[in-house]
């Protein structure tokens, strides 16, 4: 392969017939005027090409699912790398995803914890220990005389698969039961029908027994063989007595690896699904790993207080859309005396509170008139508003009507996991006495002086230090590319566009790929000029290892610091298209052709007004401002001024 990228007719968009030579494994800048064909001749043509001729070189069976690529306008194109476009689209609109899976150092965390983490219990903060079989034991004869019970071994807990071998190398040892996803099968004949793709929980019945005495020995044999069946965690389902026959089965899990000292309770050992919020293992139940929830707000339910009941000062029932609440609104009005012509606003607290929250006992009687005209009635119970349309929304199957009645609620921190997505064992969990969370809520630049500086036991330090090493080196090339305002709990779907760009910039040099040609749309945007340094630096070490770099760039010092620039104009649109120069930087400066050079050179500038426009006394208050790092922010923004 030779030292050049070798151009030839490109006419994609408003190019005209271009011919360019680039540079390989070169930092390469393409400038000029917005609209002039930089996008066009980086992304739709380069990039482009070079990513067709990937897939084109990919078996005709992998293609059916990349879907077929244009060929860019352009007469040919050697000289190409395989190719990567990292522009500024956002990382992800997945309200999953977070700055720490995005850049996989959250994977690394959770597998940190699972290593060395040490687990309390999450009510009283104690920490736990692990117990021996005949502590397990010890406490299962700690039952009532004559409880029935099964021991059993989970040998599969919300894993997906068949599991036809597995059933049959346990009927095989001698097993004759198994309670398959809740329901108890005879092992030994024809197994299961188990959806390959859908999750399972299997757990083989070892024995069955009745506490009385001199079961000390065959208890201690079947939780012993439990045990070994999985992998140290056993459970004892209590079975409801004949007279109690209604009685739902108790479970009571019992581990060799991690339990509360004062009682003996069992806990599941510490894994890294433990501390994923897209795993019901770790995930909080309350907002199901999402870490925020919708709650009604007063605010939205009644958005004009003026308004009386009678004048539909109730929102979402409001315009005659449903007699049925109307009704029964009316009937709570008369019952308790509220004055449903009275605007919202007069109304006493306790009146508006019966109304917004229910919390009425007794049903109220609805009166009303059927369409032949004749009177009716019937009891009804009144849940308050907001409850009721709490209610709907978490029943309700229609995407369209859940939609409906969030319009009515605002997106809040869970009140479960305070927004920290995990459950309350997981939060537990600490290392050097911090939690997951605790590291991925702070910025990144403090999370890196935390892990950088961990007081760890020579064990520990043994077990995670090349986790540790690996976590570093990510935070490093965030920090590098200006991003040590973030946080690794911060939501992909709230970055901006340079953001997400920067992310996806410091993934790829923590791959270490090399041979690659890389297209990079702006990368500076948004960034200060300290920052912008720390980018630069970044550039030139993709670069440094071997790869080709092209971005389209309008900062003077990513231009300046270019090892190869491509201006294109002379204008923008159809006035533009062309090569105005490409070369050095030097001879950039000197091209009496180039706006761009004009204006690195000096010769041309942007004038600073000598008059400003005066501010008035109408301003945008900002009061309280907390949004993602700022702190209670206070601020008055002029009205009718270019503010920046």
């Amino acid at each position: 392969m030779g030292n050049t990228i070798t151009v030839r007719g490109a006419r994609e968009h408003n190019l005209k017939n271009v011919d360019l030579d680039l540079p390989r494994e070169k930092l390469v800048v393409f400038t000029g005027l917005s609209g002039s064909g930089k996008s066009s001749l980086a992304f739709d043509t380069i990039y482009a090409e070079g990513q067709r001729r990937y897939v084109e070189s990919l078996s005709a069976y992998a293609r059916q699912f990349l879907g077929q690529m244009d060929k860019p306008d352009v007469d040919f194109i050697e000289g190409l790398s395989p190719a990567i476009s990292i522009d500024q689209k956002s990382a992800s609109r997945n309200p999953r995803s977070t700055v720490g899976t995005v850049t996989e150092v959250y994977d690394y965390l959770r597998l940190l914890f699972a290593r060395i983490g040490v687990a309390h219990d999450p009510e009283t903060g104690e920490r736990l220990v692990k117990q021996t079989p005949q502590q397990i034991v010890d406490q299962v004869l700690e039952l009532p005389d004559q409880t029935r019970f099964q021991v059993l071994a989970p040998v599969v807990r919300g894993r997906k698969g068949t599991y036809e071998t597995l059933l049959s190398d346990l009927a095989g040892k001698g097993f004759s039961r198994a309670i398959v996803d809740g329901e108890t099968v005879e092992l030994g004949g024809d197994a299961p029908d188990l959806a390959r793709y859908e999750k399972h929980n299997i757990k083989v019945v070892v024995d069955r027994l009745v506490r009385r005495d001199g079961i000390e020995r065959r208890l201690t044999d079947s939780m012993e063989t439990a045990l070994a069946l999985a992998e140290g965690v056993a459970e004892i389902e209590i079975v409801p007595g004949k007279d109690d026959p209604d009685t739902q089965a108790q479970i009571l899990t019992f581990s060799q690896h991690l339990s509360r000292p004062s009682d003996g309770k069992s806990f599941e050992e510490l894994a890294p699904r433990s501390f994923s919020f897209n795993s019901p293992y770790g995930a909080c139940s309350a907002c199901d790993g999402l870490g925020t929830t919708f709650e009604v707000d007063a605010d939205l339910v009644i958005p004009n207080p003026d308004l009386s009941v009678d004048e539909g000062v109730i929102q979402p029932w409001a315009g005659g859309r449903s007699r049925y609440f109307a009704r029964l609104v009316e009937a709570v009005c008369e019952e308790f005396g509220i004055p449903s012509d009275e605007p919202w606003n007069k109304l006493k607290p306790k009146q508006r509170e019966l109304l917004l929250n229910g919390g009425v006992d007794r049903k109220v009687l609805v009166k009303y008139k059927n369409r032949y005209g004749r009177s009716r009635s019937y009891n009804a119970t009144f849940e308050g508003i907001m409850p009721y349309l709490r209610r709907r929304r978490n029943e309700s199957e229609s995407d369209s009507q859940r939609e409906q009645i969030e319009g009515y609620m605002r997106e809040v921190p869970c009140p479960t996991c305070d927004g920290a997505r995990l459950n309350k064992f997981s939060l537990a969990c600490t290392v050097d006495g911090n939690n997951i969370a605790d590291i991925c809520n702070i910025s990144i630049g403090a999370a890196a002086k935390v892990l950088d500086g961990l007081q760890l036991s020579d064990r520990d330090l043994l077990i995670a230090e090349r986790v540790v090493k690996e976590i570093n080196t990510r935070l490093s090339f965030l920090l590098d590319v200006g991003l040590d305002y973030l946080s690794l709990g911060r939501g992909a779907a709230t970055l901006s566009g340079g953001e997400a760009q920067r992310i996806r910039l410091a993934s790829q040099i923590g791959s270490g790929l090399v041979g690659v040609l890389y297209v990079l749309d702006e990368p500076s945007i948004g960034l200060h000029q300290r920052d912008n340094a720390k980018l630069i630096e970044t550039l030139k070490r993709l670069r440094d290892i071997g790869n080709s770099v092209i971005v389209v760039e309008h900062d003077e010092d990513t231009i300046k610091v270019a090892d190869y620039v491509v201006d294109i104009g002379p204008g923008a649109g159809e006035h533009g298209g062309n090569i105005v120069y490409s070369g050095n930087v030097k001879g950039l400066l000197k091209r009496r052709g180039s706006l761009t050079g004009q204006y690195l050179s000096g010769k041309k500038c942007i004038p600073v007004p000598h008059q400003r426009r005066l501010v008035g006394d109408n301003v945008l208050s900002i009061r309280g401002a907390r949004e993602h790092n700022l702190k209670n922010i206070d601020v008055d923004i002029p009205l009718g001024a270019f503010v920046a």
